[in-house]
């Protein structure tokens, strides 16, 4: 949990740091897809009994707030390209 939640900031770090605006938008597609991943292991969490939901559901919200905005993001940046 902690590497694919610590990749949605490396990947953007990356995203930010792209040398056309093609590798940007590419790169803003990982860090979604990132973003995604690391809600999916906190509903993992939750299922398998490991956490409960209120420890993680504002980290679960985040997550997909993050995905949400990547999403966007990633749609206004390759519409402008």
């Amino acid at each position: 949990m902690l590497r694919c939640g610590t990749s949605v900031g490396a990947n953007y770090r990356a995203a930010c740091r792209g040398r056309s605006r093609a590798e940007f938008v590419a790169k803003l597609g990982t860090v979604e897809e990132e973003s995604d991943e690391s809600a999916y292991w906190l509903e993992m969490l939750v299922e398998a009994r490991i956490v409960k939901i209120g420890s993680v559901a504002g980290l679960h919200a985040e997550a997909d707030e993050l995905t949400a905005i990547m999403a966007k993001s990633r749609q206004t940046a390759r519409r402008k390209g």
